[in-house]
């Protein structure tokens, strides 16, 4: 064998060793998936999650497509329709526990990509989504409806409203300042820890001022939860989440060219400065959808993208879905942790803090070798 064709060889294992642990993640989640919703006061066996979902799923389909002359799904294919309708293990998984499900493997999914881009973006492994000072923006948005009964939009979506603007406006305030100077890596993450001061002082200000009870409801808030998520809350986080996945993966290529150094960006004709602000705003985008629905949950945008990257390397083509997944697992694992073993409901913004310092500390101990 030539050195051409032993170089081929080794590029295609390279990639079919990528993709096996793609596959590897993705049936960890789906066990996980199995897991968290069968788990609880009313356990339901994997089969069961799995047919329960199967069927809902065809019952809305065939629900759609018998509205077209001469199609009768529900005759055709009775038997699927006939299965666990209007059973206890269905109301359960379907009406309780799959809209939280659901919103912990968003929040997962969308932290980690955010992540993964964040720390190629500055070339900084202690870079996250919250770096820009994006959470203490919503959360402080969060605390002046809470506290002072000031809303951007008035109604039931008032907090989440006020959450999602002032998420943005870290983001505003470093395009703002990249007029007067280029936006490098220090340049952001510097602005972003200083709004993040500031912010957090305005929340603690409130928060002295008000009455203990809005007070308690400000701190709830900010410790990060998804045990209040309903499906009404589902659609908005999944389509800030899946539309910013998708930005993020389609900048995959251009993300590896700004891992190597902004000379090297330049270098192949990148607009280094423009394309810092991009990232930036969907980025932004991303986490302030997230936060202004479940508060402020820690370590996941900066841990999954790491166990991701030991694994995958720093090839953001393969970065990008790998870290999603490990995300998606993550906030699964940390959901079973704090409904189901421990004796109430606690915050899964506690147990993502919790179980990420320490494994981040594992993985910086163990790491052998520059994966950047």
């Amino acid at each position: 064998m030539s050195g051409a064709e032993a170089a081929v060889a080794d590029y295609r294992s390279y990639r079919h060793a990528k993709t096996l642990f793609l596959i590897v993640f993705l049936v960890l989640f789906l066990v996980m998936v199995a897991v968290d919703l069968g788990v609880g006061a009313y356990s339901i066996s994997f089969l069961d999650v799995y047919t329960i979902l199967i069927e809902k799923a065809y019952g809305l389909f065939a629900s759609a497509l018998n509205h077209i002359p001469g199609i009768d799904l529900a005759t055709d294919l009775g038997w699927i329709a006939s299965m666990n309708r209007g059973s206890i293990a269905e109301s359960v998984v379907w009406d309780q526990r799959l809209p939280r499900i659901l919103a912990a493997i968003i929040v997962g999914v969308g932290l980690a990509v955010a992540g993964a881009a964040m720390q190629s973006m500055l070339k900084n492994p202690l870079a996250d989504p919250y770096t820009t000072g994006i959470s203490s923006g919503a959360a402080f948005g969060a605390t002046i409806a809470i506290t002072l009964g000031i809303y951007i939009l008035p109604g039931d979506f008032g907090i989440v409203v006020n959450a999602f603007v002032f998420g943005l406006i870290p983001a505003a305030i470093i395009l703002l300042l990249s007029r007067y100077r280029k936006p490098s890596p220090a340049m952001m993450v510097l602005v972003g820890t200083s709004l993040m001061y500031i912010f957090n002082a305005l929340q603690q200000y409130f928060m002295l001022v008000t009455d203990p009870n809005s007070s308690q409801q400000v701190l709830a808030w900010t410790t990060g939860s998804i045990a209040g998520i309903v499906w009404d809350d589902i659609p908005l986080m999944l389509i800030l989440v899946v539309a910013g996945t998708v930005a993020i993966q389609y900048l995959g290529r251009t993300l590896n060219a700004m891992n190597s150094g902004d000379s090297y960006a330049r270098s192949l004709g990148v607009d280094v400065d423009i394309f810092r602000i991009v990232t930036l705003l969907i980025i932004s985008v991303i986490a302030a959808g997230i936060v202004s629905y479940t508060g402020v949950i820690g370590f996941v945008g900066l841990v999954a993208p790491h166990i991701a990257r030991i694994f995958i390397g720093s090839d953001n083509r393969y970065l990008i879905p790998a870290s999603a997944l490990m995300g998606a697992v993550t906030m699964l694992f940390a959901d079973i942790v704090a409904h189901y073993l421990v004796s109430f409901d606690l915050p899964i913004g506690i147990v993502t803090s919790v179980i990420g310092g320490p494994v981040f500390i594992l993985l910086i101990l163990r790491q052998r070798k520059e994966v950047w």
